[in-house]
């Protein structure tokens, strides 16, 4: 195969021209080249020489007008931008590796070298820029056979790819989600041989995998696989402990498991958000510890919301997620996601619909987007029910922010105010009288104005003792 056609771009003649001058072979290999055969569109380019790769990428850059050049030593590798492509330069290496590190030792090697250390056939593919053989696609390993039958191999025995480097199993899987394609059975047995090695790689860069997992069309490819080859247990076993079916007295509840993997996949048909694809991993995380079973009713998972949600930030922590606003964001997510639920199975109250709107905020959307795609059942009759009656919260939701503007408001009278009105220093009264403002308003019993706030808050003060200066 000649992919010449894919270097339309003027910066490989350039790059081809100054590694001629320099007496280097150099080649396109790896992402790119897999994802011009793909059809996908790629800008990163990484460039392989079998020498003088950092001299090659600064006479690239110079005869390109690039300034501004990353040179790593420690590496021999360089890097720089040139428009909207960033373009990769290292010499052809060669690598060891020792059984605590997946850090390898690396020298001077020939291509063939650098394309055994590749993850994968597909991404072992190279084209050569040299002129006598412009764009054609060196493929040692039946990269192009795999590309065409959709399979991740890899290019040596995969117990030793994966041990060496434990992160490509992780790769492997985010690969599989990502292109659709399948993981060959003797590398899949590999991982599930191999999973313990994982302990070797830094959470951040599992982390990094997961996200792209997460991020995928239907990440719930990625999780069973995760789950298949027991490398999910490794890094996330609360969301193993969902697995499994129980059954007593002839009742069972459903697999936790698979049902958070559905509303993962519902979330993501109508939403990139990263953090809301969380909160649907997240959402019934405490079911296994909050699960009893009572007669008359069943199996219940009582509590669950509050729980998970404050099991979250341990988790964000242990999987170097971020402890910041996203991860208040998913807390909020998992403590109210029942919220929506319970109000369509009940009249809806003008008061109920006030606090969802206060305590969720800006985020009542979002919010509602996971309530819907939490609607996994197979009766088609009870899943229309809950949508419809979904939409009958909505429009409330709509009209009461309309006439009470309610999503995160503030009460019309501050602490500052009752401290001021009637001469007071901090004390537990203020926040008494603020609560019963704030509970009067979303309770409807008087608007969310200062004049009525006022008036409200004279005859509260009135029933503690207090008075006006």
């Amino acid at each position: 195969m000649n992919l010449s056609s894919a270097l339309h771009h003027r910066f490989f003649n350039v790059i081809q021209a100054e590694a001629e001058k320099l007496g280097v072979n150099v080649y396109v290999i790896g992402g790119f080249v897999r994802d011009q055969i793909l059809g996908r569109p790629s800008t990163d380019i990484d460039f392989v020489s079998d020498k003088l790769g950092v001299d090659l990428a600064r006479n690239a850059a110079k005869a390109l007008g690039i300034k501004k050049i990353d040179i790593f030593k420690t590496y021999g590798t360089a890097h720089f931008r040139f428009g909207e492509w960033d373009l990769e330069f290292v010499n052809a290496r060669k690598e060891s590796y020792t059984s605590d590190s997946r850090n390898p030792q690396v020298e001077q090697g020939s291509l063939q070298d650098d394309q055994n250390r590749r993850d994968f056939t597909i991404n072992a593919l190279a084209i050569s820029l040299q002129k006598e053989n412009f764009g054609d696609v060196i493929d040692p390993f039946g990269g192009l056979t795999d590309l065409e039958q959709k399979t991740l191999r890899t290019p040596l025995d995969p117990d030793i790819t994966y041990s060496d480097d434990p992160l490509r199993m992780m790769r492997a899987i985010r690969f599989a989600n990502q292109l659709h394609f399948r993981i060959e059975q003797s590398s899949f047995e590999a991982i599930k041989r191999n999973a313990d090695r994982i302990k070797i790689v830094s959470m951040e860069r599992i982390t990094t995998e997961l996200n792209k997992i997460v991020l995928c069309a239907k990440p719930s490819i990625g999780f069973k696989l995760l789950f298949d080859t027991a490398l999910l247990d490794r890094f996330f076993p609360e969301m193993v402990k969902l697995h499994g079916v129980e059954k007593r007295n002839g009742i069972a509840h459903k697999d936790n498991f698979y049902h958070t993997l559905q509303v993962l996949d519902n979330v993501c048909e109508t939403s990139d958000n990263l953090w809301l694809r969380w909160s649907a991993i997240m959402h019934d995380i405490a079911k296994p510890p909050t699960k009893r079973f009572e007669e008359g009713a069943g199996w219940t998972f009582h509590g669950h919301e509050d729980l998970g949600a404050r099991m979250v930030p341990k988790i964000f922590s242990r999987l170097k997620l971020p402890l910041d606003h996203s991860m208040k964001f998913v807390q909020k997510m998992v403590l109210l996601h029942l919220r929506p639920i319970a109000l369509t199975k009940e009249e809806i109250s003008d008061s109920a619909i006030r606090r969802l709107l206060f305590e969720a905020g800006d985020d009542i959307d979002e919010l509602m987007k996971l309530c819907r795609a939490d609607i996994t059942s197979k009766n088609e009759s009870k899943v229309q029910r809950y949508l419809a009656n979904y939409e009958i919260v909505v429009q409330k939701l709509v009209e009461l922010e309309e006439k009470d503007r309610i999503r995160n408001f503030q009460p019309p009278i501050t602490g500052e105010d009752i401290m001021r009105i009637f001469n007071l220093t901090p004390c537990r009264e203020i926040g008494v009288i603020k609560t019963a403002i704030k509970d009067a308003i979303l309770d409807g019993i008087i608007r969310n104005e200062y004049e009525e706030a006022y008036n409200f808050m004279l005859v509260e003060a009135e029933r503690l003792g207090l008075k006006p200066n």
